[in-house]
This record gives structure tokens, C-alpha cells and sequence, in this order.
């Protein structure tokens, strides 16, 4: 047997998220199903992780197992891309591993960034691909509530109700806001995520920069341990793994 790894780009819009389900359109099916046309044998992909309805990838990372030997990764690629390129799927890479190698389980950190349109007026280019926010936004509220984020702490919070995730402790390595005119990027760096973390995390710091809550009430909430504190989650369609870290 052989193992592979594949990073992949999506548009996460029309589809019930990556993991396959009884009901509905996923990533790791539509992949799946041609990757096992084109080789020709039953193939199971497994991702770093799961990604929500809705939510975007720039660089997913998962791996698969077949008894081929793959000759020639960018014909493989450009033969795999083609019949994905309806899908608004794109692989952008395979590389060969060992059997050491765990698409989840070797992964040291994974990176996700959201991005948020702060004008009055929305934007065609972007459609799906942000959250448009219209009120003028406090970001130095926004950057200082962000800091009491990083670090290991108990994020019960911002842990939705069907998450199935053994503890609720995660460590925030990092928080990153970037600004490029009206665009608001937050890049949030952890080795896992608990389910709906980063867009309840993103909807707590959206009420802060609306000056709905102040940075103690922030605190206290984080604090509070109770998802029936949360603010709203931001929508998926401004969420997008960024990277995963190996």
C-alpha cells in the first residue's frame, strides 16, 4: 500500500460541510468518488478535520491510502482537477508519506482566518466569501478583548452543543487581525478547535467592537464557561482553513 497527502482548496457554499453524511453534498464525497474512478479502487480520504456548512478551505490537508503506485503527481493532478473543477474543488498538491503520517493526528497546529467586509455597502466580488458587517467596527476594542483568547483555558463558551470533543480545553496560540482598507482579517492559530469556536469566538468580538459589551464583560463571559452566554457565531461564509501545520 501507499500513502498520499493532498492539499486542497474549496468553496465551501453548496455543500453540508467536508465529512461525509447520510444526507447532503460533502467535500470528502465528491473527492473520494473521483479519486476511486481514477484509480480505479475504493479509496477513503480522512482530513485533518472537519470543516461546517459553508466554511471555505484555502489549503485543507488529508490523506488516502491505495494499492497504486502514483507516477507523475502533476499528471495525477491535472487529470483529478479536471473532472473536479465543477465542484469548485481543486487539489493543489499530492505528495507521497509514510505510513507515520496522519492527516489528523500528525498536525501541530492549524490555522483559520475570518474575514469580515466593514462599509456600508456589500460587495458582488465577495458574495459568500465574508461576513458584511455595516456599523464601523472598534478594533482596538476588538484587538484587546482578542488577547484574553490566547492560551490554554477551558472554552466551553464557545463550544457548540452537538460538539462531541472529549474536553473543552484548547490552546490559542495566536490571534492576528489584518486590515487591508474595509477588509478585516482575523487569523486564529490553535492546535484544535472545538466545534463552532471560531465563529462564536468572532461573534463575541464582533459585539465588542460594536461596543455592545465592554472587555470585562468579554472576560467574564469567557469565564462564565456557559454557551448560553455566547453572542451569536458569526456566519460560515466568512470562515476558511487557512492552513494545518505538520
Amino acid at each position: 500500500m501507499n500513502r498520499y497527502q493532498i492539499l486542497i482548496e474549496y468553496v465551501g457554499t453548496s455543500y453540508s460541510g467536508w465529512q461525509i453524511q447520510k444526507k447532503g453534498k460533502t467535500i470528502q464525497g465528491i473527492i473520494q468518488k473521483v479519486i476511486s474512478k481514477i484509480l480505479k479502487e475504493k479509496i477513503n480520504i480522512v482530513g485533518s478535520g472537519r470543516t461546517d456548512t459553508g466554511v471555505h478551505a484555502l489549503e485543507q490537508s488529508a490523506h488516502f491510502d491505495t494499492s497504486a503506485k502514483i507516477k507523475g503527481s502533476n499528471k495525477f493532478l491535472k487529470s483529478i482537477n479536471h473532472f473536479l473543477s465543477r465542484y469548485s474543488i481543486s487539489i493543489l498538491d499530492l505528495k507521497k508519506k509514510d505510513f507515520t503520517f496522519h492527516s489528523r493526528y500528525s498536525a501541530k497546529a492549524r490555522i483559520y482566518k475570518y474575514v469580515i467586509l466593514n462599509r456600508k455597502s456589500g460587495s458582488v466580488l465577495k458574495d459568500k466569501r465574508c461576513w458584511h458587517i455595516i456599523k464601523k467596527l472598534n478594533l482596538s476594542m476588538m484587538k484587546k478583548a482578542a488577547k484574553k483568547l490566547i492560551g490554554t483555558k477551558d472554552f466551553s463558551t464557545f463550544r457548540s452543543s452537538s460538539c462531541s470533543a472529549k474536553t473543552p480545553v484548547r490552546t490559542i496560540k495566536s490571534i492576528k487581525f489584518l486590515i487591508k482598507k474595509d477588509i478585516i482579517e482575523i487569523e486564529i492559530k490553535a492546535q484544535s478547535f472545538l466545534q463552532n469556536q471560531v465563529r462564536s469566538m468572532v461573534g463575541c468580538l464582533k459585539y465588542v467592537g460594536e461596543n455592545k459589551w465592554s472587555i470585562q464583560k468579554f472576560d467574564k463571559i469567557i469565564k462564565s464557561k456557559k454557551r448560553i452566554n455566547c453572542a451569536p457565531p458569526a456566519p460560515a461564509e466568512g470562515l476558511y482553513l487557512t492552513k494545518v501545520i505538520y
